[in-house]
């Protein structure tokens, strides 16, 4: 019921926009997140962003690079990823949440991912 989609490979420096669509649930109903995979390490928060979208919030490791977004009336959330670094390159997944929370375990329902690769 996610579908994540945006990802590709991208020149350090560079910029990506991810897109996360849901159906079947009431969207605005849930806090969303969107987190990461690299290889060989374990999945970690990048940013959620409350029901409204009046809150967001990120990891130290994006913030000021990275911006999350969302719009109720298209089902869409957003991930816009500005100077791009290697240390980015991993797996992307949009999740839902009931609550607001950076946890992993926190989160409902995923989106299949998407693979951002940043060259160096």
């Amino acid at each position: 019921q996610l579908q994540a989609s945006g990802g590709g490979l991208v020149q350090a420096g560079g910029s990506l926009r991810l897109s996360c669509t849901a159906s079947g649930r009431i969207f605005s109903a849930y806090s969303l997140g969107w987190f990461r995979q690299a290889p060989g390490k374990e999945r970690e928060f990048v940013s959620g962003i409350s029901r409204l979208g009046g809150g967001t919030y990120y990891a130290d490791s994006v913030k000021g690079r990275f911006s999350i977004s969302r719009d109720n009336a298209k089902n869409t959330l957003w991930l816009q990823m500005n100077n791009l670094r290697p240390e980015d390159t991993a797996i992307y997944y949009c999740a839902a949440s009931s609550i607001a929370t950076t946890d992993v375990s926190g989160y409902d329902y995923w989106g299949q991912g998407t693979l951002v690769t940043v060259s160096s």
